[in-house]
């Protein structure tokens, strides 16, 4: 290794930290001790950022398989349908946790509310510090019959589900239509508009709700409404 090899590899070893105890050998004032301080803090978390990333591409390169293990069937307060199947939050956060554990990460939320929604915070953090979060917002899950409490719980798990997965990259794999009081679907006056369009125009309610890709009108998303409307102002009457 020649000269010049030598003193970069001293010189790439050295870190804040050494720099510090040198300079408290060498009785450096106080100024130049802080600041030397500030620069080793600046460099640890520096080297958490970098473990965290490492450790997330590591888990990520061979996430945990997340199966659909509940059914819920019940109807609704209008009579609809509601039948689908999802991950529960135990069955989520044990397969995750239990993969993430093994990079050094850990999962936790944070929970708060306000008059209208209920907000959960998902952090992943690193052993070395170092954290990253996320966060999504859902007013109460009053679906099913559900009481007060139960509402909001049912959102909070909801939430820590998916901001679990979200934050995790897994979201795309596991997300579905699944939390009935998590989304926003019209309003009655809304449902009476579209109701009112294809009674007037005589259109294929089937064929319109096969399109919206929905089973009854109610179940049409607040976002899709202007969709809707534009479809049914579209459409043919039926002959």
């Amino acid at each position: 290794m020649s000269a010049q090899q030598t003193e970069l590899a001293v010189r790439q070893e050295t870190t804040p930290a050494m720099l510090l105890n040198i300079a408290i050998e060498k009785g450096a004032d106080l100024d130049k001790l802080e600041k030397l301080m500030e620069l080793q803090l600046r460099w640890e978390a520096n080297q958490a950022r970098k473990a965290y990333t490492e450790a997330m591409t590591s888990f990520k390169s061979n996430p945990p398989d997340i199966e659909k293990d509940k059914h819920v069937n019940y109807s609704t307060k209008m009579g609809n349908k509601v039948d689908y199947h999802h991950a529960t939050l135990a069955n989520v956060t044990d397969k995750i946790n239990s993969a993430l554990s093994q990079h050094g990460l850990s999962a936790s939320w944070v929970t708060s509310q306000n008059e209208k929604l209920i907000t959960v915070t998902c952090r992943i953090t690193h052993v070395l510090g170092h954290f990253e979060e996320t966060s999504l917002s859902a007013a109460p899950d009053d679906s099913g019959g559900k009481n007060a409490i139960q509402a909001v719980g049912s959102s909070v798990s909801y939430l820590q589900r998916y901001t679990l997965l979200a934050i995790t990259g897994l979201a795309t794999r596991e997300m579905d239509n699944d939390a009935q009081g998590a989304v926003e679907y019209i309003t009655d006056e809304q449902q009476t508009v579209i109701n009112g369009i294809v009674e007037d125009k005589k259109v294929d309610l089937a064929k319109f709700l096969a399109h919206m890709k929905v089973e009854s009108v109610n179940q049409i998303l607040k976002g899709d409404y202007q969709k809707a409307i534009t479809v049914l102002k579209a459409a043919r009457g039926q002959k």
